[in-house]
């Protein structure tokens, strides 16, 4: 599709991680952006700063008139918008060029060399390390990530258009409308049932991701994935791999093995095993694009995460306040082994918020599992996104699998006066949901000044 003639883009749901970068894009380039979502956030407040015209009522009068045009407006959705949506059903009636947020990434890669990175868990922060390297190498790179990126309080990096990087995500089959030169897989645990039906039909569908690669391109997968590539990992045997890993002030230091050699003393300050195995991964697809490992090392020091990915929101000696974006019981997990890692002698609260009915359905008793292994448990009610509910699937019936005699089901009004309660000197606040929205309420009424 030629981007060139389209004056005005419209985003139906323009507050999602995704379309937010998307619209980010659409307005460095020029072009009259608006859109529509459900609720106004910290996203949707951001993209207004810009210049978007954003509205929160589902009425196509509320639509300005600009963006009204079927032969001058591109309309971009997300698949979390129900079918009835009134805007969404009547762009489509009037012959409007519609198109999915995944269709439009697609295009926008086509004439760059593309970088993707895939899988159930660990693509934001491993996007988000990529192209942060990337750019700090001088690398001319447009990227669009999963979440906000601390460095860059953005979503998108924009430094050229050489070289896209792009989460792709296995959500709705998304990511194969994407073609890119280096991918990597960085897991295939089941998940979105909802979309696939079985774990079978997840893994088949990254096994077509991986062949919609370009022919001289290259696959990156993680040590232990039943697909043919190269291969990384901590501490193993892969191709790429970290190794003689040290903790020093609260960092990781490591050298990176590759099949060239070994590269030493490389700092990095994201805890948690799995975020080590995420920058391994960027580090080999920046080093096989062409970046030099003293130029790597150097960038992913200065690299600070992801917003909501294992972030310090309070950090004194005698309480730490934590928020976590994990939302499936192998993330959970990830986090856990992350926070006894960094406090192994100090009791640690989580406050966890389900994702998706169907979620919680499919993965109850691992749930339970994940969220046993915390000293004290707090869940919020589930977070129903684009579901409605499923009878019986309740948080009260995922508290009472987990086994844990300090657990309690609570509302969000009630959290902060339920943390004065605890003797936790760690609060995590876990999910995908809302609860996000909570943390600066929580961090507002926690907070001292030195």
């Amino acid at each position: 599709m030629n981007f060139g003639a389209i004056n005005n883009v419209y985003f139906v749901g323009v507050g999602g991680i995704g379309m937010s970068a998307l619209a980010r894009y659409f307005v460095a380039n020029g072009k009259q952006v608006g859109g529509y979502d459900k609720t106004p956030t910290e996203i949707t407040r951001s993209l207004e700063e810009l210049g978007i015209s954003i509205h929160f009522e589902d009425d196509i009068s509320c639509v300005p008139s600009l963006f009204l045009n079927p032969e001058d407006t591109l309309v971009v959705y997300t698949p979390a918008i129900p079918k009835e949506h009134t805007e969404f059903s009547y762009f489509k009636d009037q012959n409007f060029k519609v198109l999915k947020r995944s269709a439009v990434l697609g295009e926008i890669t086509k004439q760059t060399v593309c970088l993707a990175v895939a899988g159930t868990h660990g693509k934001t922060t491993t996007t988000s390390i990529l192209g942060h390297l990337m750019n700090e190498c001088h690398v001319p790179v447009t990227a669009f990530l999963g979440g906000i990126s601390e460095n860059y309080n953005s979503n998108l990096i924009l430094n050229g258009t050489e070289v896209t990087v792009v989460e792709a995500d296995e959500f709705d089959r998304s990511f194969l409308t994407l073609s890119p030169d280096l991918a990597c897989i960085t897991s295939m645990d089941a998940d979105h049932l909802d979309i696939y039906g079985s774990a079978e039909e997840l893994v088949k569908s990254f096994k077509d991701f991986s062949e919609g690669i370009k022919p001289h391109g290259k696959l990156f997968i993680k040590n232990g994935l039943p697909l043919k590539g190269i291969t990384y990992g901590v501490e193993d045997d892969s191709d790429y791999s970290a190794q003689n890993i040290k903790i020093d002030n609260g960092s990781y230091v490591f050298d990176v093995k590759t099949p060239q050699g070994l590269h030493k003393d490389f700092r990095f300050s994201l805890p948690g095993r799995h975020n080590l195995s995420n920058a391994i991964i960027a580090i080999a697809m920046a080093a096989e694009y062409g970046c030099s490992y003293q130029d790597l090392a150097k960038a992913l020091e200065t690299y600070r995460g992801v917003k909501r990915r294992f972030t310090y929101q309070i950090k004194t000696d005698d309480f730490v306040f934590i928020d976590d974006y994990a939302h499936h019981p192998e993330e959970i997990n990830a986090v856990h082994q992350a926070v006894r890692e960094m406090y192994p002698n100090q009791k640690v609260l989580a406050i966890f918020q389900p994702h998706l009915f169907s979620r919680t359905k499919d993965f109850a008793d691992a749930f339970a599992e994940s969220l046993s292994k915390f000293d004290e448990l707090m869940l919020l009610d589930i977070y129903p996104a684009r579901e409605l509910p499923i009878d019986g699937v309740t948080s009260e019936w995922l508290l009472s699998k987990v086994n844990n005699s300090n657990k309690k089901l609570v509302r969000k009004t009630e959290i902060i006066q339920e943390i004065r309660k605890s003797e936790a000197q760690i609060v995590l606040t876990i999910g995908a949901g809302d609860i996000g929205e909570e943390v600066k309420h929580i961090k507002e009424a926690f907070y001292v000044k030195n």
